[in-house]
């Protein structure tokens, strides 16, 4: 690795420290219908997020759920501290395309369809009011 490399990894290393994120890779569901249920709780607080998504019907919902509790215990973590009320919130949620598995469906006259099963990848941040 570069020298100029290694103070850009550095300086990286330097800022997660004291930013609250989670990440999720993979999550077979297509981006789009993650990223419908993403804006229901960006700019929100933890707890009402936390609700919301426990009480929504979609399935995506619930890869969210587990994943906005996963970023508040890295931040028990990080900043050894408990989460109280009304001092946490969404500060983003970035849903982006992941992997695209392509498949063929059979159609009619020898021809075939192509299927692309997709996937996602989702970055969720917290912050201090």
């Amino acid at each position: 690795m570069g020298n100029r490399k290694r103070l850009v990894a550095d300086k990286r290393k330097e800022a997660n420290k004291t930013t609250y994120f989670a990440k999720l890779n993979n999550c077979p569901t297509s981006p789009r219908k993650m990223n419908q249920v993403a804006a229901l709780v960006r700019g929100l607080d933890v707890y009402k997020a936390l609700n919301i998504l426990k009480f929504n019907t979609r399935e995506a919902s619930g890869r969210l759920e587990k994943l906005l509790k996963s970023a508040i215990a890295n931040y028990e973590a990080k900043s050894n501290e408990r989460v109280e009320e009304n001092t946490l919130f969404v500060k983003s949620v970035v849903v982006d395309s992941g992997m695209m598995a392509k498949r063929l469906r059979t159609a009619p006259q020898g021809r075939g369809y192509r299927i692309r099963k997709r996937s996602n990848h989702v970055t969720l941040t917290l912050d201090k009011k």
